[in-house]
């Protein structure tokens, strides 16, 4: 009945906006009415449509039959689809922007354009960490949209959202910028996001985010809600570190993430008055990896990074992910305080060399898998970077973006440290993160 009452609200006012009465005048004081329309029309081509095809494993009450156990049989599986947006940032060459998480563990990527044409794509790089990706179709006639500066973009700022809610296909919404810098949406991830309180809801993934020029400044990517539709906050990855990522991807077929080579705490007010400093923010250097660029460059223990390229570090998450969010061979300008007096350095980054590893390696259960040690960061673990669909350890639940903290009640930091635990254990209990929860999985 509910449902039925607004459609019936729905048809009553589009009855209303009819009537000359009802409708909006074309004009205020000889003034024609403002409208974002030739705006609108002149960006929304850029913006696609996407939809994603996937096989997974069936969690209904025959995945664990003993009978297909026995007989070696596999387990059941179905497959499901999901939807999200995207943005053509080069027509030429068919390059699509769109979110991580929309395109992962794809075994069928199709775009819808605005015109109704539906092409089949494929994705060229991706980029769980900034939750990135670039994908490409074949085709003639597309529209780009021209990338912005989301450095000069100011909170009060009127924006527009462009997308695929719901699977509803184009749909405009209109807001303002909220915050800059925003933190803390992803525990796993490297975050400087747009605040914005343009209409978000579950298929924007990927869309756009459009300031009044009609230029990209930023790739809609979650949104804060308890009841899972928008409540008027938005979070977009601005093009700063979307086109920083998409270049990488073209350039070295993969991301490659700048490193400084230290490892840091935070300073605050306490941590200050225990070290007798004369700051409380900043990054406090505890150790330094031998020949990496922070030696390099002359840092020391004891040295607190308060800021990067001219902008303030406020702690240790703050330099992680303003490091992080650079390539490598990159330089920086680091200004450190050293006994009181306040100093500066330029140093060049050097490359994160994770440590890499196949499920297969490891223990049957995580075949289809790969993985990477986040040793030395702050968040450290180990990283399911892929996961093959229709694998055991897809079949288990694992998926790309988990990160693994403790196996069997014991934590892991290393692809080692799990290789060990792993080879005296039959059955495995993993504590994962995934995004802001924790669960536990069991691999056998």
């Amino acid at each position: 009945m509910r449902i039925s009452i607004r459609f019936l609200s729905a048809g009553l006012l589009l009855a209303l906006a009819a009537t000359g009465s009802a409708a909006l005048p074309a004009a205020v004081n000889g003034e024609p009415m403002p409208s974002l329309a030739p705006l609108v029309e002149r960006v929304s081509p850029a913006v696609v449509n996407i939809r994603v095809k996937q096989t997974i494993a069936d969690s209904g009450q025959f995945r664990n039959d003993p009978f297909r156990q026995f007989f070696g049989l596999p387990d059941p599986q179905r497959e499901i689809a999901s939807a999200g947006s995207g943005v053509i940032v080069d027509a030429q060459r068919g390059y699509i922007l769109t979110n991580h998480h929309v395109v992962e563990n794809a075994d069928e990527i199709q775009i819808s354009l605005i015109n109704g044409d539906v092409l089949d794509a494929e994705v060229v790089g991706s980029d769980a960490a900034t939750d990135i990706a670039l994908i490409k179709v074949e085709a003639d006639d597309l529209v780009e949209m021209p990338i912005g500066d989301s450095e000069v973009v100011r909170a009060g700022d009127f924006v527009l959202a462009i997308g695929n809610p719901f699977g509803l296909g184009h749909t405009v919404t209109s807001g303002i910028v909220s915050a800059l810098g925003r933190t803390g949406i992803s525990r796993n991830g490297y975050e400087d996001f747009i605040q914005t309180d343009a209409s978000i809801n579950p298929g924007n993934s990927g869309g756009a985010l459009v300031n009044m020029s009609g230029e990209l400044i930023g790739i809609n990517s979650a949104i804060i809600s308890r009841s899972g539709g928008n409540v008027g906050i938005g979070f977009a990855v601005p093009t700063e570190i979307a086109s920083s990522i998409m270049r990488q991807i073209l350039d070295f077929g993969e991301v490659r993430r700048g490193l400084l080579g230290v490892t840091i705490q935070a300073i605050d007010a306490e941590v200050a008055e225990a070290l007798n400093a004369a700051v409380d923010r900043g990054a406090l250097i505890t150790e330094i990896v031998a020949g990496s660029a922070a030696e390099e460059s002359g840092l020391q223990v004891d040295d607190i990074i308060v800021g990067v390229n001219d902008e303030k570090i406020a702690d240790a998450s703050d330099l992680r992910n303003t490091i992080g969010l650079m390539g490598s061979g990159e330089d920086v300008h680091i200004e450190y305080i050293r006994n009181g007096d306040t100093r500066t350095t330029t140093a060049k980054l050097g490359r994160q060399q994770l440590a890499q590893g196949a499920g297969t390696d490891i223990h049957p259960g995580l075949a289809g898998a790969q993985f990477v040690s986040l040793a030395r960061s702050s968040n450290a673990g180990i990283e399911v970077t892929s996961v093959e669909s229709g694998s055991p350890a897809a079949q288990r639940g694992l998926r790309a973006g988990d990160v693994i903290l403790q196996v069997n009640r014991r934590s892991v930091r290393n692809l080692q440290q799990l290789s060990e635990i792993a080879s005296a254990n039959r059955i495995l209990f993993l504590l994962v993160q995934r995004g802001d929860r924790s669960l536990m999985l069991q691999i056998r």
